[in-house]
This record gives C-alpha cells, sequence and structure tokens, in this order.
C-alpha cells in the first residue's frame, strides 16, 4: 500500500472517529447540561451544591479545551482501531467467539481497572510540579459544570486516552462492550460536574449506592483538591485515606429525603 493510500486511510478512520467522540461529548456534557442545570433546575433546587453560578465565561473556555481532548481522544480512538486491524489490540467482532457472558463481564473489567488507572494517575496528577503543568486548566473551573468533564490540559487528556489502548493489550473487548464503557465514562464524568447532587440517599441521608462516588464527592474535589480522587467508586479514596472527612455530612446536607428527621 503507498503512503498515499495510508495517509488516506488513517484520515478516513480518523474522522469518523473524531465525529463519534465528538457527538459522544456533546450528547453527553451537553444532555446533562440541558437536562440537569436547565429544564429541571428548578426541581432540583434542593439538591444544588453550591449557592453560587459558575462565572461568566467559564463554560466557553470549557467547550474550547474539550474540543482538544476530543481530537486527542479521536487519535487515540484511531490507534485504537489500526491496533485492533494489525492484531495487537485485542477487539474481537464475532460475539460468539467469547459468548455474551464475557462481553458483560468485559465492559465490567474496563471500568473497574479505569478507576484504577484514574485514582493514581490522578493523584500523580496533583503533585504540585505535575499539577502546574498537566492539571492546572481542569481546576480552574472551581465550581464545575458538565462541560468540565473534558476540560483537560493537552497532557492531562493524553493520560486519559492512553488507558484503553493499554488495557485492550489484555482485555479481549467486543466493540459493544468499548460502547458501554466509553458511555459510562462520559455519562458519569458530565453528571460528576453537574453541581446537582444525583444520587439517592438512604432514610439516614448516607449515599444508597455507598460504593459510588457521587456528585458531591468529586464536587468537593474541586473545592478541596487533595480529596476525593476516585473517579466511579469510593474504594481507593478510603483505602488511602484521601476521602473528604466532611463528605458524608456535605452529601446529607443536599440529598437527605425531605421526610427524614433533621
Amino acid at each position: 500500500m503507498s503512503d498515499q493510500c495510508i495517509l488516506s486511510s488513517l484520515a478516513i478512520t480518523y474522522s469518523s472517529v473524531l465525529g463519534g467522540d465528538f457527538i459522544r461529548y456533546f450528547a453527553g456534557a451537553g444532555g446533562i447540561y440541558l437536562l440537569v442545570n436547565t429544564l429541571f433546575s428548578s426541581r432540583l433546587r434542593a439538591r444544588k451544591i453550591r449557592r453560587a453560578s459558575p462565572p461568566k465565561g467559564q463554560i466557553r473556555r470549557e467547550i474550547l479545551a474539550s474540543l482538544r481532548t476530543v481530537a486527542i481522544f479521536g487519535a487515540n480512538g484511531t490507534v485504537i482501531v489500526m491496533g485492533a486491524e494489525a492484531g495487537i489490540l485485542s477487539v474481537y467482532t464475532d460475539v460468539a467467539d467469547y459468548g455474551w457472558g464475557y462481553l458483560a463481564l468485559s465492559a465490567v473489567l474496563l471500568i473497574l481497572f479505569h478507576d484504577t488507572w484514574f485514582y493514581w494517575t490522578h493523584r500523580i496528577l496533583h503533585y504540585p510540579p505535575v499539577f502546574r503543568r498537566l492539571h492546572r486548566l481542569h481546576h480552574r473551573s472551581h465550581n464545575p459544570t458538565p462541560f468540565t468533564s473534558y476540560s483537560f490540559d493537552t497532557g492531562e487528556a493524553i493520560i486519559n486516552a492512553i488507558y484503553l489502548p493499554l488495557a485492550l493489550l489484555v482485555i479481549p473487548a467486543h466493540p459493544l462492550a468499548l460502547f458501554v464503557f466509553v458511555t459510562h465514562m462520559m455519562l458519569r464524568n458530565a453528571m460528576g460536574h453537574s453541581g446537582f447532587e444525583l444520587f439517592p440517599a438512604n432514610k439516614q441521608g448516607k449515599p444508597l449506592f455507598d460504593w459510588m462516588t457521587t456528585v458531591t464527592h468529586h464536587d468537593l474535589h474541586h473545592a478541596h483538591a487533595g480529596y476525593n480522587i476516585g473517579l466511579y467508586f469510593t474504594w481507593w479514596d478510603r483505602l488511602m485515606g484521601t476521602e473528604h472527612p466532611a463528605y458524608q455530612a456535605e452529601f446529607a446536607r443536599v440529598a437527605r429525603p425531605s421526610a427524614s428527621p433533621q
């Protein structure tokens, strides 16, 4: 195959993958913003974590930064496609090769391992010399919005992107499992930055699913950067002592059922 044909193939693949990442970001972040921060914001008023609104210009800055992240994720997706075609990365297309049970298991494993990858790379990103170069932009959104979810410096976007091709070196995955993984990643990320507590509480005002990170959990990270480093689950923060000591009280403040005793 000539160099021109290779470049043409790469361009076609990249444009296709880029389009999917672009749609995922704006459908996920934009959809959560439309539903939570706009259409149902009045109904969710009691669950708003902070009284203040994000400053003027923040969302525009977040979207512009996110376009760069989408471009980087598109390049990463192109690497995955080419790696799978070359037989380097384990992506299979026939469900019968492994069965539906494994397909579901592989999606769960990708999510679990991603949470671990995120926790430890996120801790590194908060090391002061690294933070200034690779993570400062994300934390400029002190009062986050769903659009904050992809508002990364270039280096942070690359660190987040390379997890998936590394995982596919050892975990065979069907495109449907990959779709579940990236959709879950986008929605949880956008929800976690929405500023409204969307997770249910039990009668005592504690998170009903206490093993999952809530919106309050991640919002506290933007307020107190050294705490609540995990992405999907609370396990690593609790094991490593990085969960904010006021987390449970802050969650109860915005999520306690109205019928609960005060």
